[in-house]
């Protein structure tokens, strides 16, 4: 393989994105015996952790440290990334809020290829890597081919690759802050202002059962409360559940809600739009029942089940009741 291969890893704190571990997995589908290198910015002692943190599942980190580097902003990542990506490189980012703001701009100035939105790989064949990508809310798959003899900026979708486990990579940490420069930008952040947690913190919850719309009725959610209490569960929901006014928006799964690190998922009634699953990390056993066999949240279960909901879930709880 001639085309060098980095990832952008995100952290919070200190402590890095689900989606670091992620791309890990993703690079070793596309080349097995290549390991990427990590980027890894911000400031103080949350980089130092970071990038030890990251040095055990990449064999090598290159480190930015800088004030405006404190908080992930594209307009300061961006020049950055042009400074010390080299040509013909293969970079890849995790498909977030930031990573939307960030690639484009990226790949017209490297003059590389774009692909968005990754959910699966199909393979690589030469320098032509071929991509799988959701469309019109995950109703569809569209298989994409990228040459990359120019390079590419690929993002990955959060929580569709399982994260790397083996943290054997033992990897130096090459601190190259002298190299950023300049990062001044027209934007700058403000605050970060965390959503209130509500009665429940669904962020603390081991097994989740979660409804949708699928419900159809604010009165048949008493159904999934039933099971939740029967599975010591706590009940959280999707987007149209909270704008219908059934629940709060505490109890909210997705990238406009909370992030979720359950072991357990249990989504009833749900599609599984990316705004939904964007909020699913950790790599939970997901169980999936809807009446539509083509929901794109099966693409992700682990185990689907197609049934009505309103026959099914009383008979699940029942015979859990009887179990206990």
């Amino acid at each position: 393989m001639t085309t060098q291969l980095f990832a952008l890893v995100l952290h919070q704190d200190g402590k890095l994105d689900d989606s670091a571990l992620e791309l890990v997995t993703a690079a070793r589908k596309m080349f097995p015996d290549a390991s990427p290198t990590a980027i890894v910015t911000g400031a103080g002692a949350s980089l130092e952790a970071a990038c030890r943190e990251a040095a055990a599942s990449y064999r090598e980190v290159w480190k930015f440290g800088a004030d405006a580097l404190a908080y992930p902003n594209a307009e300061s990542i961006r020049p950055l990334l042009l400074k010390v990506l080299p040509r013909g490189c293969l970079l890849l980012m995790p498909h977030t809020t930031f990573g939307m703001d960030l690639g484009p701009g990226l790949s017209i100035k490297l003059d590389a290829a774009f692909v968005p939105d990754v959910v699966a790989l199909d393979g690589l064949e030469g320098m032509t890597l071929k991509v799988v990508r959701q469309e019109f809310s995950g109703q569809a798959s569209s298989h994409w081919a990228c040459d990359l003899s120019q390079g590419a900026v690929v993002s990955l979708r959060p929580g569709c690759f399982a994260p790397d486990a083996s943290r054997s990579a033992s990897g130096q940490v090459v601190d190259r802050s002298a190299d950023a420069g300049d990062l001044a930008a027209r934007r700058r952040f403000v605050e970060l202002v965390q959503a209130e947690v509500g009665d429940v913190d669904i962020t603390k919850e081991e097994v989740l059962v979660s409804v949708g719309r699928g419900f159809g009725d604010k009165e048949n959610l008493t159904l999934a409360e039933d099971l939740a209490r029967a599975m010591g569960a706590a009940v959280s929901c999707s987007r149209p559940v909270v704008d219908a006014k059934w629940l709060d928006k505490g109890r909210q799964v997705g990238t406009s809600g909370k992030t979720v690190k359950p072991k357990v998922y249990l989504a009833l009634g749900i599609s599984g739009s990316f705004q939904h699953l964007g909020g699913l990390k950790g790599n939970p056993f997901i169980i999936a029942v809807n009446k539509n066999p083509k929901a794109p949240i099966f693409q992700v279960a682990n185990v689907g089940v197609v049934a009505d909901l309103l026959e099914l879930v009383p008979a699940l709880t029942e015979r859990i009741t009887k179990a206990k």
